[in-house]
């Protein structure tokens, strides 16, 4: 007979003499109870090590856990029993055999509990608040530790989230917000007061705070069922043990263990946690979108801090403008939050801010992206496998899927280290744009001047004005040969001698300086006068580089008649724009 069940012996017999309120404590047999193996919940095998690098652990517990430390302290049955008695509790708390197992379990992960000590001094005041608004045990307080290890960002693998692990489903029908940005079931303050009345709506269901709470892990279905196969009358949680699932049987003794070791942690040589400093927190509404960075920027608070008061908001993002939302921080800093709230919204506002209305592209390349044409190039690459290295991670570097990789490469389940993988990816290339064709200014035919034939030029008078010009008589025009402009020059006569210039000699009586005057005026008579219609074209096509007042210093008028000509306010110009001359 081992020693355990000489113990139960003796306290069953020492249980005849005690009331009868008392000997539901003392004389619980485990005689419904089959197997030896500790039946531990999910929490108990919480990273450590990432607790620790938690930001409240890291910035307000003191932890002097010991590692070298083996001594777990008495953890005989009579010691147990003992102190499990001594718990001013409204829930039962028996012994048995898994109880003592599940105990000894939390007793040998001495870091684990230390942990939990440290986020206690935390989190216990905000579930002790909402159970105390509604009614309910204070010993409650401890299912956050079976069921989350006091880590609010918990998540379990069948989709159970924060410290109270609620399911969607459950999360819904207790009015918690779930979706992609809010996730309340990681709010301490809303999940405490959901659980708190989901346990209140579960004893008065069961009548009995072990089926109570094995109801909340399981589901009332699940309760209901195993108590259908007791005889009548019958109505316990051990007597049902055998017909509830495997992970419910180890979460009311658990939950009893929980109690003990949270209470009793010093006897077993776990540190008590100790606050660094006092965390005071108090809490502002939210009515407009804000994004956690630019909290952290106006105000200099730590983006961990906010994420660790807040860990309701799943992508850092408040949506406050779909409705209100409350934001925690530490209390001296909400005053400030409120003088600030327009300059941390408006903080790279454009960086956060959602669209509201987006037409679609209409496919035309526009601003510092239009660089012309362009095709993909293969390039490929080689990358030899380092220790450590995952597919993933390979990929990710390359900007490329694993998928991408596995077309080019076999690979098996693992990356080995060594081995050269081959890594295709492509590259843009821009065709080299066509060279710019200058611009030619359309002339206008209604100010081109045809040539003037001989007969033109004489019904014209245009002979005779010439020859006067240069001091002839109309009788010298006659002997001129053919003419073929109107204002060309005279041909010299074959029989009058010229001097170098191919001019014929001064005749007797004209003196020099007359022939050089009428050679100075038949040369003006070459150029035909220029209109202006001629000289200032209509239009000007706005060419790249040009600007109002490179145009109107070019056509000789000023910027202003420029502006009027063309009804422009200011001086903004668009490559390839028509802009209207004025005449000077």
């Amino acid at each position: 007979m081992n020693t355990f069940a000489k113990f139960l012996i003796v306290a069953a017999a020492a249980a005849a003499l005690l009331p009868a309120a008392a000997q539901s404590v003392l004389t619980v047999s485990d005689k419904t109870i089959k197997e030896p193996a500790t039946i531990v919940p999910r929490s108990a095998e919480t990273d450590t090590k990432a607790m620790l690098e938690g930001w409240y652990l890291k910035n307000y517990a003191v932890l002097d856990y010991d590692a070298d430390s083996k001594d777990s302290g008495d953890l005989s049955d009579e010691v147990l029993l003992q102190r499990l008695q001594a718990l001013p509790t409204v829930i039962e708390m028996p012994l048995n055999s898994v109880v003592k197992n599940t105990i000894r379990y939390y007793a040998g992960r001495k870091q684990l509990v230390e942990n939990m000590l440290g986020l206690s001094l935390y989190y216990m005041p905000i579930f002790e608040e909402a159970l105390e608004r509604n009614g309910m045990p204070l010993e409650l307080r401890y299912l956050p530790v079976i069921e989350s290890a006091l880590v609010p960002t918990a998540v379990s693998r069948a989709g159970a989230a924060g410290l109270w692990q609620f399911m969607p489903a459950t999360a819904s029908g207790l009015d918690l917000e779930v979706n992609s940005l809010v996730d309340q079931r990681r709010d301490p303050y809303l999940a405490s007061e959901a659980a708190a009345r989901y346990l209140k709506q579960l004893y008065e269901m069961f009548g009995d705070w072990s089926l109570a709470i094995a109801a909340y892990n399981c589901g009332p279905g699940n309760v209901n069922k195993a108590l259908r196969r007791l005889e009548e009358g019958k109505h316990d949680f051990w007597e049902i043990y055998p017909f509830l699932p495997s992970e419910t049987r180890g979460y009311v003794p658990a939950f009893i263990a929980a109690n003990y070791i949270m209470n009793y942690h010093k006897e077993h040589n776990i540190s008590p946690a100790l606050a660094r400093r006092p965390l005071v927190v108090d809490s502002v509404h939210v009515n407009r979108r804000v994004h956690f960075q630019q909290i952290s920027d106006v105000m200099g608070i730590p983006m961990d801090e906010i994420r660790a008061l807040n860990p309701q908001f799943r992508k850092d993002v408040i949506p406050g403008d779909i409705r209100p939302y409350s934001l925690v921080l530490p209390s001296l800093q909400v005053y400030a939050y409120i003088a600030n709230e327009d300059s941390i919204v408006n903080h790279d506002a454009g960086k956060y801010a959602r669209r509201g209305i987006v037409e679609p592209s209409s496919g035309a390349v526009t601003g510092r992206d239009a660089k012309g044409e362009y095709y993909e190039e293969e390039v490929v690459q080689y990358h030899k496998v380092r220790k450590g290295e995952t597919f993933t991670k390979i990929a990710k570097r390359y900007g490329i899927t694993v998928a991408t990789l596995r077309k080019y490469n076999k690979l098996g389940k693992r990356a080995v280290a060594g081995k050269n993988l081959k890594i295709v990816t492509t590259r843009r290339r821009y065709k080299p744009a066509p060279a710019e064709e200058p611009e030619v200014t359309p002339i206008d035919s209604s100010q081109i001047v045809a040539p003037v034939t001989v007969d033109e030029a004489k019904a014209e008078g245009l002979l005779k004005d010439a020859a006067e010009a240069a001091g002839e008589t109309p009788a010298d025009t006659t002997a001129v040969g053919t003419v073929t402009n109107a204002f060309a020059p005279e041909a010299a006569p074959a029989h009058e001698d010229v001097d170098a210039d191919g001019e014929p000699e001064p005749q007797a009586g004209q003196p020099k300086a007359e022939k050089k005057a009428a050679k100075k005026n038949d040369k003006a008579a070459e150029k035909p006068k220029k209109t202006a219609a001629a000289t200032t074209p209509s239009t000007h096509k706005v060419r790249r580089g040009d600007n109002l007042s490179k145009i109107a210093k070019r056509y000789g008028v000023s910027v202003e008649a420029l502006r009027k000509a063309n009804n422009m306010a200011g001086d903004r110009l668009d490559v390839g724009q028509k802009l209207k001359i004025p005449k000077k």
